[in-house]
């Protein structure tokens, strides 16, 4: 068993994209569903996500490579800003994961994002379908989760060889008034190995400050 412990704020680096592929892989005109509304971003979306192995440029300027590629693609002219994190659900099988907008296009409703490739391939999708139907999530119900956000990067940057496919909360406590923790388990997978890491936050919930995180393999 394996177990790493930080005390303070972890930032993991951004690189430089190395793709420079054309940016739609899987021009993709047939929206799934007929949203139009955009009053309400709290509530999940159903619609449909392509992939693209991105390009040098972003019209947000963030690198693909930003939250390692664990980045989406949006319309314009949505509730979706540049920076904003998006949990996308593939309806298929259940799998999650959480992006970071790094671009905008025109021509995408509310219901159409483009993943990275790797965020594609994440979510248990066949990038030969080229296309999946998903749910995707913003806002106030990602609040409550930014302690698995903050986990998962962590998790992502320390095991950099492995894929995160899948996560969840498995516990919520108020050990007191100043103290609460969250645990998260997560999935990662690679080409020889699936493993299993359990991620544990202990913070102060009216300060939002860290006491302590502790990774283990489980």
């Amino acid at each position: 068993m394996h177990s790493n412990y930080f005390h303070m704020p972890y930032v993991y680096p951004y690189v430089t994209n190395p793709y420079q592929a054309p940016y739609v892989r899987y021009p993709y005109s047939h929206y799934y569903g007929s949203y139009q509304s955009y009053q309400d971003v709290r509530q999940p979306v159903r619609g449909q996500a392509t992939w693209t192995e991105g390009g040098a440029v972003t019209q947000c300027g963030i690198p693909w490579s930003a939250n390692l590629y664990m980045t989406v693609a949006v319309g314009q002219n949505t509730p979706y800003k540049c920076g904003d994190t998006l949990k996308i659900k593939n309806l298929a099988n259940g799998r999650e994961v959480l992006v970071t907008v790094a671009d905008q296009v025109a021509g995408y409703g509310a219901n159409k994002v483009n993943l990275h490739k790797r965020a594609f391939e994440a979510l248990g999708a066949n990038v030969d379908l080229g296309v999946i139907n998903v749910e995707i999530t913003t806002g106030i119900q990602l609040e409550e989760e930014k302690w698995g956000k903050y986990l998962l990067e962590i998790v992502q940057s320390a095991y950099s060889n492995y894929n995160v496919t899948d996560y969840n909360r498995i516990s919520k406590t108020q050990q007191n008034a100043n103290q609460m923790t969250e645990t998260y388990k997560y999935v990662l997978r690679s080409p020889q190995e699936t493993i299993n890491i359990e991620g544990t936050v202990v913070y102060n919930p009216n300060t939002d400050r860290i006491i302590s995180i502790d990774l283990k393999e489980v």
